[in-house]
């Protein structure tokens, strides 16, 4: 065939497919990578309420430490880097799934380590447990909420920016605030990780280290406390009634912590926000 008999609107070039440009892949990827960024919170969501619903978090009590406490120090004299390691463990599960009972575990970790190797120990898990939770609240919670921010919102996010560190130390040092909400809050004001990790961890120091300090006296609370409930079951069984009702070996961890303790923790707090009020006096100088 010529090319005069070439039907019109013919041609010899076969027709190329064309590319999608970035916006279009970009779009493709947008709802798997939407369900990837909600993926770790339902995961952790889902861990909670299987802890809540099995009620691990019940078992941390001083009533369990009275209990086990001869095969919890066995266990420690005979694997101490183990034993560490199980406390740890427990501890950034405990942090990361926001369970009570982060006070407790501190106590205890004094009592069956001693204040300074279970403070340090307590700072290294609380931190890496805060840090798990704030990626996951700022990849999920974080993200969504930047992008839908209003203006207040938005202001809200700069003022606590512009003095994160000398906030984030605040809220760690004052025991006032919930664990859990200090853990999150951050990540939705956009925190950066670093000025996250560095809060967390020089914020949770005193307290941390003041429970611990708590927890390594607890022998001789705990000892009174078990001679008291071991003569209510004596005093019971010989009257032939059931012990279960009448004994009960109940410690409350909030009466070890003295308005003293708590007074230092505020003081510090207060200190950590020294710097944001002369900042603010020296700004309105300059500008009166």
């Amino acid at each position: 065939m010529t090319t005069s008999e070439r039907p019109e609107g013919r041609s010899d070039i076969a027709a190329v497919p064309r590319e999608p440009d970035d916006t279009e892949r970009a779009g493709a990827r947008r709802p798997a990578g939407k369900l990837w960024r909600w993926l770790p919170l339902a995961l952790i969501v889902a861990a909670m309420a299987v802890a809540v619903s099995q009620g691990w978090h019940r078992q941390l009590t001083l009533e369990s430490l009275v209990t086990h406490e001869m095969v919890l120090r066995g266990f420690v004299a005979e694997n101490l880097a183990g034993a560490l390691a199980v406390y740890a463990a427990v501890y950034i599960a405990v942090v990361a799934l926001s369970l009570p009972g982060g006070l407790l575990l501190t106590l205890a970790g004094g009592f069956l380590f001693g204040w300074f190797l279970a403070g340090t120990v307590t700072v290294i898990a609380a931190t890496i447990g805060a840090v798990i939770i704030f990626l996951i609240a700022r990849s999920s919670l974080g993200a969504a909420l930047a992008a839908r921010a209003g203006p207040r919102l938005a202001a809200l996010r700069q003022g606590f920016n512009d003095d994160a560190m000398h906030y984030l130390l605040f809220l760690r040092l004052v025991p006032v605030f919930p664990f859990w909400l200090v853990n999150i809050a951050p990540a939705l004001l956009g925190v950066s990780l670093s000025t996250y990790v560095i809060g967390t961890a020089l914020g949770i120091i005193p307290g941390t280290f003041a429970f611990a300090f708590v927890g390594a006296g607890l022998e001789s609370v705990l000892a009174a406390q078990r001679e008291s409930f071991e003569a209510c079951v004596a005093a019971a069984t010989a009257k032939n009634l059931d012990p279960t009702g009448a004994c009960e070996l109940g410690i409350d961890p909030s009466a070890l912590v003295t308005p003293g303790l708590l007074a230092a923790l505020v003081a510090l707090g207060v200190l950590a926000l020294v710097p944001i009020a002369a900042k603010k006096v020296l700004r309105r100088r300059s500008t009166g």
